[in-house]
């Protein structure tokens, strides 16, 4: 389906370079949306970006650290001069570390006294590490979100899209930075929601369940391809049984960014998940 409003407004996907935020900066401009594609892996923006042209839509890569608030101000004076102000700001950058991540999903007697070679626990979990994946997901979309409101105000379709995560309902064994990260997404997109509510500007937001990206690889597949136990575990707790490939979040997307679907829905979060928040295991 083709969203004619869309047509000609310009798009700023922070993350871009990445599998989920490439395949929404694609979606926007299928739509005609003028795409501004940020990311800190300029190769990896261009990549998209060139992807984009050659089938016939608008982008422009641009390298941009979403923690540094003046090098989102250069992007955004960029993106302006070429493209002029955005109507949409997707939040996609984002991320874990295994700074922040344990190696067993439950505390087990002599993890402390006995520590085994090789093994974090979460006695062993790097403050830095914490700090580094809260600040990527939560830090990074604030400061986008103050850089780009301005560019928001007053527009009528004006809409914001902040990426969280299922783990932001339940979290995740293992991943606690994340979860806990992703979390303070989900709120702070209410928070939003109200705070420019009269500006107006829409703000929600989506939270994929299970995808097969290049940061979660390794958690997912063995080195032979095939499924991990976690693997097992997540699609048993899937009722559709798999998981999500990018054309999943199209409709989703699509949905909220056009007034004309989504113009009294503000403050929303929504799942994209193949049933696994419906599910009780039982």
């Amino acid at each position: 389906m083709y969203h004619e409003n869309l047509n000609g407004r310009t798009a700023v996907i922070t993350g871009a370079g990445g599998v989920l935020c490439s395949a929404f900066a694609k979606d926007l401009a299928a739509q005609g949306m003028k795409t501004a594609l940020l990311d800190i892996n300029l190769d990896a923006a261009k990549a998209v970006a060139g992807e984009i042209i050659k089938g016939g839509g608008e982008a422009l890569a641009v390298k941009c650290d979403v923690l540094d608030k003046k090098s989102l101000e250069a992007a955004r004076d960029e993106i302006n001069a070429v493209f002029g102000t955005a109507g949409l700001l997707l939040n996609g950058a984002g991320g874990n570390s295994p700074l922040g991540t344990t190696s067993k999903e439950k505390y087990e007697a002599g993890d402390i006294a006995n520590k085994a070679e090789g093994v974090k626990t979460f006695f062993d979990l790097d403050p830095a590490g914490i700090q580094f994946v809260f600040n990527l997901n939560f830090l990074g979309t604030m400061l986008a979100t103050q850089v780009f409101a301005p560019d928001l105000l007053d527009k009528p379709y004006a809409s914001a899209i902040n990426i969280t995560s299922m783990n932001a309902y339940r979290p995740l064994t293992k991943i606690p930075a994340y979860s806990a990260a992703k979390a303070a997404v989900s709120n702070f997109t209410q928070f939003l929601a109200v705070h420019f509510a009269d500006a107006p500007i829409r703000v929600n937001a989506i939270a994929p369940g299970f995808f097969s990206t290049n940061q979660n690889k390794t958690l997912l597949y063995n080195e032979d391809g095939s499924l991990t136990p976690r693997s097992e575990k997540i699609l048993g707790h899937t009722p559709m049984g798999r998981f999500g490939v990018t054309g999943d979040l199209t409709g989703s997307l699509l949905f909220l960014a056009d007034e004309a679907y989504s113009g009294f829905i503000t403050g929303v979060v929504l799942p994209v998940d193949g049933g696994f928040s419906a599910y009780s295991g039982v």
